[in-house]
């Protein structure tokens, strides 16, 4: 069973989230805020696997609220939920901890195997945010490699494909090893490098010359 709170400042799309969300049985609704404040607050009472996260709120935005939240429980995954598909904002809000992002207007069909996915940890990074990173990197000095890099070789090689924006499937056929292997280098990865989702595994990958033969 996995968690979820629901964070929106207009209650009908609290209602609508909310719809969607119980054609899934795995899903239960834990708990709902109307702020970040609040959502930052009900997190320590709930404790969800998956926060749905407005961008735009009242008192503190969706993004302070994900940063906030992910400092302190860095294990709970964060999906921003809007109807502005503005790249630079969205991009912050990966910067901050979130998993991704699911636009308000799109067909909702596609809500239930994106959240799956995240909850998987398999979600591929998708081209307007790969472009916004690379466009945001270029002008930043690559960071030699850390001497004390505890990475195994394997580590290394998921970390390079995971920048390119593969997925675990593609990964697990490239490499010749089962997806579970995969998701499980993927999570040794995480808890190394303190990272929070695969945006930042690509950026750790940028800055430490993992792609500079790319």
């Amino acid at each position: 069973m996995i968690r979820i709170m629901i964070v929106d400042d207009h209650p009908m799309a609290l209602e609508g989230m909310k719809e969607i969300l119980k054609e899934e049985p795995t899903f239960k609704i834990v708990g709902e805020a109307m702020t970040g404040k609040e959502a930052v607050e009900k997190t320590a009472i709930f404790m969800p696997d998956l926060i749905l996260m407005d961008i735009n709120l009242p008192d503190v935005n969706g993004m302070e609220a994900t940063r906030l939240i992910k400092s302190t429980y860095p294990y709970v995954k964060i999906v921003m939920v809007t109807v502005s598909d503005d790249i630079v904002d969205l991009f912050e809000s990966i910067k901050n901890g979130a998993q991704g992002y699911l636009l308000k207007h799109v067909e909702h069909d596609s809500w239930i195997p994106y959240l799956q996915a995240i909850m998987n940890d398999d979600v591929q990074i998708d081209k307007p945010l790969a472009k916004q990173m690379l466009k945001e990197f270029s002008s930043h000095q690559l960071i030699t490699e850390d001497k004390r890099d505890s990475l195994s070789t394997r580590e290394r090689e998921i970390l390079t494909w995971v920048a390119k924006g593969l997925t675990n499937k593609e990964i697990s056929l490239r490499l010749e090893i089962s997806e579970y292997t995969v998701k499980n280098h993927l999570k040794n990865l995480f808890q190394k490098l303190h990272l929070n989702n695969r945006v930042q595994l690509a950026k750790y990958a940028y800055e430490h010359g993992y792609l500079k033969d790319s």
